[in-house]
């Protein structure tokens, strides 16, 4: 909990470090990068990097924190923080980085605020950077015990057993862990985190959705991400990693996980989101389970839907499941009330439904704001989102 005196100082200078933020993160990385060079090369995501992304989720994340301590100072901090430890914890992230962290942190918020930033508000803002650091450590050391590994080293070399194709620019990869011993355990909707070296020696890392379940092997699938930066890690692996070959997997992560009640489950998806929600729904099959499930996805064509045909297997081996399907631009045929955007208010959506979502920011807003006047509760929906979180900046979180 923050301190009274803290507090104060946090409310009374919040909407001028908040009106700062981005400015501040912005220095923040270039200190960062500019004395540990390797951490852009090895750790960071040089594409978020480059378009700013991940510098509005670092400044969405600590002006929410802050907010959030003033505001709701009796909810636990580790409560607000669980995504952001999930994905630390599939990076290897270790105690040790936070100081750094703070080093080139306050150095930042001093050169943006200048003499605005006295001892007292300093005081406070250290009070909170060490609430938030604190608690992720300690969510983060949790996560490592639960891996088996306290150190936080998770990674593991796999070889690659299968490579499909499941679009021109979609592949699923098999893996299967090179030292024999017993596959992680893991929940539907978690992820895993996949290094690789790149020409130019960086070894990124990339977190991509489980998306089937096997006794054998892990399942995870990667659309070849293009534009301006055409994405590095996806690219290569769609370029240059093949049967026979090894990558460096993470233990699964993720807190976004299919519940084990008995209540309906809503199952929303576009494009790629739909990777963690078919694996949720392979769980639900392969259980036979007898929960109400409505499956619902959007597409730009039929030819861009991965797993178009296990999503209807898998909702054909449910005694109790029906399928929901929007593409912009179908096939002949297919019906006008089909085409365009997902409207959910056109889908059945029983009583007491826990909802989980996952594609693109604005599929989500879109999404989540139909789901209130279906009757789901705000703390039955839960998303995920590929890449920074962005969803906190400019509106609630679910």
């Amino acid at each position: 909990m923050l301190s009274a005196t803290s507090a104060e100082t946090i409310r009374a200078t919040l909407p001028a470090v908040g009106g700062a933020i981005g400015e501040i993160t912005t220095s923040f990385y270039a200190r960062l990068f500019d004395a540990h060079p390797e951490l852009l090369r090895d750790l960071f995501n040089r594409g978020n990097q480059a378009n700013g992304s991940q510098q509005q989720a670092l400044a969405g994340a600590i002006a929410g924190f802050a907010a959030a301590l003033v505001e709701h100072p009796d909810v636990s901090p580790e409560a607000m923080l669980a995504r952001i430890a999930h994905k630390h914890a599939s990076l290897g992230i270790t105690r040790d980085q936070y100081r750094v962290v703070h080093t080139h942190l306050f150095a930042a918020i001093a050169e943006v605020l200048g003499d605005a930033l006295t001892e007292e508000v300093a005081a406070a803002w250290d009070e909170v950077y060490w609430l938030m650091a604190r608690a992720l450590i300690a969510l983060e050391a949790q996560l490592y015990l639960d891996a088996g590994t306290p150190t936080g080293d998770t990674w593991r070399d796999y070889r690659v057993v299968g490579r499909r194709p499941e679009t021109d620019d979609t592949l699923t990869y098999l893996l299967r862990p090179t030292d024999d011993l017993p596959l992680p355990t893991f929940l539907p909707g978690q992820y895993v985190s996949v290094q690789v070296e790149l020409p130019d020696g960086a070894r990124q890392i990339r977190q991509y959705s489980l998306s089937g379940l096997h006794t054998d092997a892990l399942q995870f699938t990667v659309k070849k991400v293009t534009g301006a930066p055409d994405g590095e890690v996806s690219g290569h692996l769609h370029e240059h990693v093949h049967e026979g070959d090894t990558l460096r997997i993470s233990a699964p992560f993720g807190d976004v996980t299919l519940d084990e009640d008995d209540n309906p489950v809503l199952l929303v998806s576009a494009g790629i989101g739909c990777t963690p929600l078919i694996g949720m729904l392979s769980r639900l099959a392969d259980l036979d389970s007898p929960r109400q499930v409505v499956a619902v996805h959007a597409d730009r064509a039929p030819s861009t839907h991965a797993f178009r045909d296990d999503l209807e297997q898998l909702v054909g081996k449910l005694s109790n499941a029906s399928a929901h399907v929007w593409y912009e631009q179908p096939e002949a045929g297919w019906p006008a009330e089909r085409t365009g955007l997902v409207d959910l208010s056109t889908v059945p959506v029983p009583p007491n439904t826990t909802a989980y979502l996952c594609g693109p920011l604005p599929f989500l807003r879109a999404a989540h704001g139909q789901l209130p006047d279906l009757g789901v509760a705000a703390t039955n929906i839960h998303y995920e989102v590929f890449g920074p979180d962005l969803w906190r900046n400019d509106m609630s979180t679910p």
